[in-house]
């Protein structure tokens, strides 16, 4: 081993070990790697930042911009509510939303796909009695699948394109891999249908019954309009016991009278303070006629407002008081939310992003990993897969959510569905790829036109344009390019790969194309598929070429076993998603993951060597 091959190989272990703590942000990491390769000399000053050029990383950054356009038409939600039925057994259940899921997936960003149809699996199983995870999981392990059918349904596709254009001259077409991946898919969805879902720990649905049980203190606003003006608080017992709250005090100027002062008569613009669950404020709210009290902002701001009504004349005054009571109050509402893996709550609490003073949202409770906490929430570190239950009179905006980077599951918050632009989106897309298939155009170009389009039409607006990018990953992507470039140069990819035939010396290719995509299996179990897909393309193809067999079988064989992250939560960002609303723990994964991974490589192994032989020469 020369230095450089040392100096590379230990900067790829620190850098895969940094990731695998997930202490730091991944990308972050990688620029951290490359920037240390720049200054020991691995990777030259010039080629730097020569990744953020590579086609790989530009598709990556256009298909999720593609995945938003899909998105906002509301075909992707509409799709899936049609076919989603709670009275359906588990198995069919499985079945449908696994094959819909899995389709989807092969066309638009596997993460977002998962992102749509999750809220409405919650919701089917909550009708349905059972617990989310159950069906959760085989949801998320389809969307996995169905990412191996196209070039674009998942990074390490994309990237075993580019390492292909690189190494061989050509790049991999559109359906390339679907011969393959459709075998896998197809096989995996009816292993998690028939078998998989049984394999899945039933575990409670902790995130409803924080819901359910979620009890809140509000102070709610007397006005002229409420019937409750004149009453004592034990007038109001009755009602307040009939819609299941607790009054416990007043405040009056600033004042507060607690439970004891049951002879105080409440008078209008006095604040009544009630205690319950969410539902019952709502309801208390609509049988009195109260108003949730206006934040300190808001209060200034209306006494501004009244100061110059005041000022203009007894005329401005009756106009501002005319509109009053023609303006209507919306009960607040308690979201469940699951948190993305790139929301900006990612790595800090509530309490720092002072969530309620900014944006008028209260963070009532959280749940990880099916346990709940309540207690000091809003100093709680938010982590990527929680399950966030948040109330406030801006919950309800969608666009605000998702500018968080949430995912509310609690009720169906999706896009309406618009036919006329699902089939512009649909349209453009499908002539992007057909322009890509017959080679008038590169797939990059094709896909950066139709997103153009997208924009120009309005169907993924400015302000989303950049938001719907997923830059952490590609900026790991654009970094690590680099150094896996300067480690193929020095030879690091041949001593690999030199080990690897030396271990397998004396059998058949086949036994070296299943020992590269189980050491790529376990290796994307840990860490990400694009990092894993990264390392262990160009070994496959430098282990190829060493045994004299087809570099396509090897390349396609590790494209599949990167995309098989199923024995742990943080190989793959969909199983991180569900951790939170599906209560699992880091140990269930493996339960369903490990014989859906031997099922993959059962399946994938005869059709790479009937599709792509090992002795045919690559094409």
């Amino acid at each position: 081993m020369t230095q450089d091959q040392g100096l590379l190989a230990a900067l790829f272990a620190a850098i895969l070990g940094m990731l695998v703590w997930g202490r730091f942000r991944h990308d972050l990491v990688a620029a951290g790697g490359l920037l240390t390769a720049v200054v020991l000399g691995l990777v030259p000053q010039q080629e730097a930042f020569s990744g953020f050029a590579n086609p790989a990383v530009v598709i990556v950054a256009l298909v999720l911009v593609a995945s938003r356009a899909f998105e906002n038409s509301g075909v992707l939600a509409w799709v899936m509510r049609s076919v989603a039925r709670e009275s359906r057994p588990v198995a069919a259940h499985v079945a449908v939303t696994g094959t819909v899921a899995a389709a989807l997936s092969a066309v638009i960003n596997n993460v977002a796909a998962l992102a749509l149809l999750m809220p409405v699996d919650v919701q089917a199983a909550r009708k349905a009695g059972r617990p989310p995870g159950v069906t959760l999981m085989p949801l998320a392990f389809a969307t996995i699948l169905g990412g191996m059918v196209t070039l674009i349904g998942t990074p390490p596709n994309i990237i075993a394109s580019s390492i292909r254009e690189e190494h061989l001259g050509a790049p991999y077409g559109m359906f390339d891999f679907t011969p393959v991946g459709a075998c896998v898919a197809l096989a995996g969805v009816a292993f998690v249908a028939l078998f998989g879902w049984r394999l899945v720990p039933a575990r409670s649905d902790r995130a409803a019954e924080l819901i359910s049980a979620a009890s809140f203190e509000a102070e709610l606003l007397v006005t002229e309009a409420a019937d409750i003006a004149g009453k004592t608080l034990a007038d109001l017992d009755e009602r307040a016991e009939s819609a299941d709250v607790v009054l416990t005090g007043v405040v009056r100027n600033g004042r507060r009278r607690g439970r004891s002062a049951t002879g105080v008569v409440v008078a209008v613009n006095d604040l009544l303070i009630v205690n319950g669950s969410a539902e019952a404020i709502a309801s208390f709210i609509r049988s009195t006629g109260l108003h949730e009290a206006p934040s300190k902002e808001e209060a200034d701001e209306a006494d501004g407002q009244t100061q110059t009504a005041t000022d203009a004349g007894p005329n401005a005054g009756d106009s501002k008081a005319e509109t009053g009571k023609k303006d209507t109050y919306k009960p607040p509402e308690v979201v469940e939310a699951v948190v993305r893996a790139d929301s900006v709550l990612g790595g800090r609490s509530a309490a720092s992003f002072d969530l309620r003073r900014r944006y008028g949202l209260a963070l009532l409770g959280m749940a990880r990993a099916g346990e709940v906490a309540r207690k000091e929430v809003r100093r709680r570190t938010i982590h990527t897969g929680d399950v966030l239950l948040l109330t406030g009179r801006g919950v309800g905006d969608e666009a605000l959510l998702d500018q968080f980077g949430l995912i509310a599951v609690d009720r169906a918050s999706v896009a309406p569905f618009k036919p006329q632009t699902a089939a512009i989106v649909a349209g453009l897309f499908a002539a992007a790829i057909i322009v890509a298939t017959l080679g008038w155009l590169s797939f990059t170009i094709a896909i950066a036109l139709a997103v153009a389009a997208y924009a120009a039409l309005g169907i993924v607006p400015a302000r989303d344009f950049y938001t719907s990018i997923e830059w952490p990953v590609v900026v790991m992507l654009a970094c690590l390019l680099p150094i896996g470039e300067a480690f193929d140069s020095v030879g690091g990819t041949e001593l690999i790969a030199g080990g690897i035939a030396r271990l397998t010396e004396g059998g058949a290719p086949a036994i070296a194309l299943v020992a590269i995509m189980v050491a790529t299996m376990m290796l994307s179990d840990v860490l990400n598929n694009v990092a894993t897909m990264v390392i262990t393309g160009p070994v496959a193809i430098d282990l190829a070429e060493r045994l004299g067999a087809n570099p396509d079988t090897f390349l396609m064989g590790v494209a599949i076993a990167a995309s098989c992250a199923f024995l742990t939560p943080i190989g793959h960002k969909n199983n991180t998603l569900i951790m939170g609303p599906g209560g699992f723990r880091f140990s269930d994964y493996w339960r369903m993951g490990l014989p859906l991974e031997i099922v993959v490589l059962a399946v994938a192994t005869p059709m790479l060597l009937w599709i792509w032989p090992l002795h045919a020469t690559a094409h």
